[in-house]
């Protein structure tokens, strides 16, 4: 049995496995990686035999861990790399290809209602109700939207933001303030069955899920690349921030906000923390816009977006889709009951 994992950012891992009785008998781990001595990459093979083939990601990576003595030089691979090879080959550890992916672009949508329809298709695909969904958002007005575990009156200048006829949301997920306008920003979601990322640590998992933007971003043009834990970026600055959420212990909610075309000048009259970040780049009080999508490129938003479906697709597979009258009839009532109350935006004043 043949399995195969690409380190996002790192190198081809490749397991070949025999079972015999629902246990691993024979294993032979390679691929394009650097590993010095070598010969631990004898005694990792050699640590997968006995173990069982549907036994748990974490038991395996632990084994596979102790196999490495200390001081040893690994570039392009990593335990948890050597563990997601042999599940895929054990078949027990899926990859992108193996689901039937949904890629949805709606209408603009309020603030409130975009963050509702996060959990709301988070939890219809943690149900089984709909397939793995890959969404772009659409802004109808301009916003703020805080991490979860943020304090408003650190992060916003509530007096900035209404004289500014700015909307300010709290959103499921952690990580910090994102300042969007409409065809200003590409924001994305994906809505992952957890096994995708199982036995991947955190931060590897946000290069995974983020790896094939990378690569839409490339064939534009840009220099992207990710810096941990959550940034993806490129020689000339930042590009956009990603955040997770697991729901029901099924799936992981994974998005992300990238600058196509914004006004910093606005930013930071009302994020309070974003006058800190932008005052060492000699921008807090520039008339200026941050666009390192719309420079980068020299392409119109809806082209950049259509050319991340079409690399999501090539590499994913996928289909366009739509959200139901059902799922938009939850995400009104979860927006009106949680996310457009003053209660879950005060939750941390």
């Amino acid at each position: 049995m043949h399995g195969e994992y690409k380190v996002p950012g790192g190198k081809l891992v490749v397991a070949d496995i025999e079972t015999r009785d629902g246990v691993i008998a024979q294993a032979q781990i390679s691929g394009d990686f650097f590993m010095e001595p070598e010969e631990v990459l004898g005694g990792i093979a050699e640590a997968l035999v006995g173990l069982p083939a549907d036994g748990p990601a974490a038991a395996m990576t632990a084994a596979i861990r102790a196999a490495i003595p200390p001081g040893t030089m690994l570039f392009g691979v990593s335990p948890e790399a050597v563990t997601i090879a042999a599940r895929r080959a054990l078949g027990v550890a899926r990859s992108w290809q193996d689901y039937e992916w949904q890629i949805i672009e709606g209408a603009p949508l309020a603030p409130a209602m975009n963050v509702a329809l996060d959990e709301v298709l988070s939890t219809e695909v943690a149900e089984g109700r709909r397939p793995p969904t890959l969404r772009f958002w659409n802004w109808a007005a301009p916003a703020i939207i805080i991490g979860s575990f943020q304090s408003l009156r650190n992060e916003v200048d509530m007096d900035a933001a209404r004289a500014l006829g700015v909307e300010v949301v709290r959103r499921a997920t952690g990580g910090g303030a994102m300042f969007v306008e409409p065809g200003a920003a590409i924001t994305y979601s994906l809505y992952a069955p957890i096994e995708l990322i199982e036995g991947m640590e955190i931060a590897d998992s946000y290069a995974f899920l983020d790896n094939w933007v990378l690569k839409a971003l490339n064939a534009l043009g840009i220099e992207a690349s990710y810096k941990p834990l959550n940034d993806i970026t490129s020689p000339k600055g930042k590009i956009g921030g990603a955040a997770q959420k697991r729901f029901l212990n099924r799936t992981v909610l994974h998005h992300v906000t990238m600058a196509y075309d914004m006004d910093a000048t606005k930013m930071t009259q009302v994020l309070r923390i974003g006058r800190e970040k932008l005052s060492d780049k000699g921008t807090a009080s520039a008339a200026k816009r941050v666009d390192p999508v719309r420079s980068q490129t020299g392409m119109e938003r809806a082209a950049v977006i259509a050319a991340m479906k079409e690399m999501f697709a090539a590499q994913n597979g996928g289909h366009p889709g739509a959200v139901t009258p059902a799922e938009m009839a939850a995400a009104e009532t979860l927006a009106a009951a949680k996310y457009a109350t003053a209660e879950w935006l005060n939750k941390l004043p």
